[in-house]
């Protein structure tokens, strides 16, 4: 029996916009948070966020994507205690 209070789940690696908007619908409702109360604690619109979780590939998303491919690594988030 485990007794850390931290999720014991898998991180998420992040090959793609989906992936990434799959971390971060989970995290968001891992907080019990909404879109909107989210998006106004991190200063973004309602609509952005739903576009992320949606999958929607921004032009920033996209080169960042592109960067790590190049360099042959990946982004792995997992959740931490801030």
């Amino acid at each position: 029996m485990s007794t850390s209070t931290e999720p014991s789940e898998q991180p998420f690696r992040i090959y793609t916009a989906d992936s990434l908007g799959q971390a971060i619908r989970h995290y968001r409702r891992q907080a019990n948070l909404t879109q909107a109360e989210l998006a106004e604690q991190v200063g973004v619109n309602r609509t952005y966020l739903s576009r992320l979780e949606n999958g929607r590939e921004t032009e920033q998303l996209r080169r960042i994507i592109v960067i790590l491919r190049r360099l042959g690594v990946r982004a792995t988030l997992r959740y931490e205690d801030w």
